[in-house]
């Protein structure tokens, strides 16, 4: 199936909404989505899957503020310790930058690509909204396809920016908020969102313009240290969400483990 047949098949059983299907209308989306698709189910022995998905930011500003070093480290970290859990099996992982590059498309955790000055040098902007709605829709269309394929599927998304849209040319935020709407609604998906300080954007703001809620926010400073703790705050609640159903429930009613 492509991905307009996923989409018609979730709008069909009331998983998306109008508005979700009007932000996914964007022309060439289906190309940028294909492109993180990856692994087919038929190549995944799991009874069930838990699809986790990273957008780090690949902006000019991350590497102005020589944070370049300290994200690479935390999306690593988060591999890592999914890699260290239990149910690694029957997880699957994704990143993409916030300029559109895929580092690697859904696979099992041995064969996801760790990030380093090879493959992230951040010197692109910010197109926030246009690239959440990429990404959403990915994390959407991969679902639904194992759906299809009668393997249950939750996820747990994380989009990095340190700063506000500057760059989107078609999304606004209410599209990105139609989609993780429709995505709350479901009870088989996180979506959370790191706002990293720039020492003038209200990331909190930003966030829930985008439908995202509060407990699912992050806004370290902009501290290799600050940074780094975030990181694995979001690794804590990944790893707790890929523990059976129950556990994803309580996870995603509880926002973000502290501890």
């Amino acid at each position: 199936m492509n991905t307009n047949d996923l989409f018609d098949a979730a709008r069909a059983d009331g998983e998306l909404s109008d508005a979700s299907m009007k932000a996914l209308s964007i022309p060439d989306l289906g190309a940028q989505i294909q492109a993180g698709l990856g692994i087919k189910p038929d190549d995944v022995p799991a009874s069930e899957v838990v699809l986790v998905t990273m957008m780090p930011d690949d902006s000019g500003s991350i590497r102005f503020a020589s944070n370049a070093p300290v994200v690479r480290e935390g999306h690593n970290l988060v591999l890592d310790a999914l890699t260290a859990c239990s149910q690694k099996d029957g997880i699957l992982v994704h990143t993409r930058y916030l300029n559109g590059e895929v580092l690697y498309p859904y696979c099992t955790l041995d064969q996801a690509k760790r990030m380093d000055s090879h493959n992230y040098n951040p010197e692109g902007g910010t197109p926030l909204h246009d690239q959440s709605v990429v990404l959403l829709g990915t994390v959407l269309a991969k679902s639904r396809e194992f759906a299809e394929a009668g393997v249950p599927a939750r996820t747990v998304t994380l989009i990095i920016t340190d700063g506000a849209d500057e760059h989107s040319m078609r999304a606004r935020p209410r599209d990105v908020a139609a989609l993780v709407a429709d995505m709350r609604r479901a009870e088989r998906h996180i979506v959370a969102a790191m706002g990293v300080d720039d020492g003038s954007t209200d990331f909190r703001r930003v966030f829930r313009e985008m439908g995202i809620e509060d407990k699912w926010i992050l806004t370290p400073g902009d501290k290799a240290a600050d940074i780094r703790r975030a990181f694995q705050v979001f690794s804590q609640s990944a790893v707790r969400a890929s523990q059976g159903a129950g556990r994803f429930s309580r996870t995603a009613l509880g926002g973000f483990a502290t501890s």
